[in-house]
């Protein structure tokens, strides 16, 4: 089983939700895992997603490890461009932890079905 994780500033939550609305049976057939107001959000979709804790708390990191461990096989993460992240070190970190051991991350909803459709399509 394939696991994906999950992320999205507080301005893109319900762009998320959306998003898994939108994807749900291929989501259904991952291991989900979110940072922890992300994946309270994306189980009220119905969706099994593991919570880690929020993003400023130290949630981006543990994603960003799990990456480095070989544990997830692809990020979506809907970050906010315009806004001011007190925790921008932790997600920046994130993207070179992705770039580092060539984990797929995607940073919009359409790079985001690109990623499942590979990862997920043949499940």
């Amino acid at each position: 089983m394939k696991t994906i994780a999950l992320v999205a500033h507080d301005g893109k939550k319900a762009e998320m939700v959306a998003f898994v609305k939108d994807h749900k049976d291929s989501l259904s057939k991952a291991h989900i895992v979110a940072t922890g107001t992300t994946g309270t959000y994306v189980r009220q979709t119905g969706l099994e997603v593991e919570l880690k804790l929020s993003g400023p708390k130290g949630g981006d990191a543990q994603i960003a490890a799990l990456a480095a461990e070989g544990k997830v096989d692809g990020i979506i993460f809907f970050r906010d461009p315009l806004g001011k992240h007190p925790h921008e070190p932790d997600i920046q970190m994130l993207m070179r932890i992705c770039d580092l051991y060539n984990v797929p991350l995607a940073t919009n909803p359409a790079t985001g079905g690109l990623i499942l459709d590979g990862l997920l399509a043949s499940l």
